[in-house]
């Protein structure tokens, strides 16, 4: 039985300003992200964009000329993101649909060169939901297309958590079992307002194996656990070399468990 998620979507209903400027403060996951999405993307062509939020990255894909279906579970997220599709006159390039990354059947094109799962299978705890959600995408992607999916690190967070919500550590119930199965306990705490699946390295590959994927990359979106504030604060040429620096190690096996983030890069063979 799927899982549900209702939880999670009033979760993000109600947050959608937040969701809207994360990306501004986390601008090195963004920039290596962009990286990448640069590197594997077609030059043109169509791309599913599977939790698209308010369009983060649908908006600049259509701007660079791509036609985008953007797809979130959160009707008030699609609303933001349709709002910004009529400001910037993207009517024509961008569908933004209401939908849940295990139920596609709203999206009856079966040809996409490119498909984004950037944020769904942070929410998916249950193994057969996460198989469902790629199996949804797969089907949507031509021979040859591209699959962009992130995860969170289950051992990357706990810097953050720290840092942010240090009293989290008394929850010890719940984080044991986070560290041992990548999710919560099954009767969280009700602190616990953000109910994930934290992945490791291993399971990313073996996943998207499964579904039919080859692998192309797997990167840590925040290499070298750089802090964001520095890295925010650089202009110019100095930016510039660090994000290449950045970029030229997100890929060390040795580091990738300790990024927050992890970028999966797959093909449909």
């Amino acid at each position: 039985m799927a899982d549900n998620v209702s939880d999670i979507q009033a979760y993000y209903d109600k947050r959608v300003e937040q969701e809207h400027g994360r990306l501004e403060h986390h601008q090195v996951e963004r920039d290596i992200t962009w990286r990448y999405l640069d590197k594997y993307l077609p030059p043109k062509g169509k791309i599913l964009d599977i939790g698209a939020a308010t369009g983060a990255y649908a908006i600049p894909l259509a701007q660079k000329g791509y036609s985008v279906t953007a797809v979130d579970f959160s009707s008030k997220l699609i609303a933001a993101c349709q709002k910004r599709v009529a400001e910037e006159k993207l009517g024509k390039k961008v569908t933004c649909l209401v939908a849940d990354a295990r139920n596609l059947s709203g999206v009856a094109d079966r040809n996409f060169d490119a498909a984004l799962l950037m944020g769904p299978l942070y929410h998916l705890v249950l193994e057969e939901d996460r198989k469902t959600a790629l199996k949804e995408a797969f089907q949507r992607l031509k021979t040859g297309g591209i699959i962009f999916s992130t995860f969170i690190s289950r051992y990357g967070i706990w810097g953050d958590v720290m840092k942010n919500v240090p009293q989290m550590v008394k929850l010890q119930a719940d984080l044991k079992s986070i560290i041992k199965r990548g999710r919560d306990s099954d009767h969280p705490a009700p602190e616990i307002q953000y109910r994930a699946y934290f992945a490791k390295v291993s399971d990313v590959n073996a996943l998207h194996k499964n579904a039919g994927f080859k692998k192309l990359v797997l990167a840590g979106v925040e290499p070298a656990r750089v802090d964001d504030t520095s890295y925010n604060n650089l202009k110019g040429e100095i930016r510039q070399l660090w994000l290449d620096l950045l970029f030229s190690i997100s890929t060390e096996k040795s580091a990738l468990g300790a990024s927050n983030h992890l970028l999966y890069i797959g093909v449909k063979e």
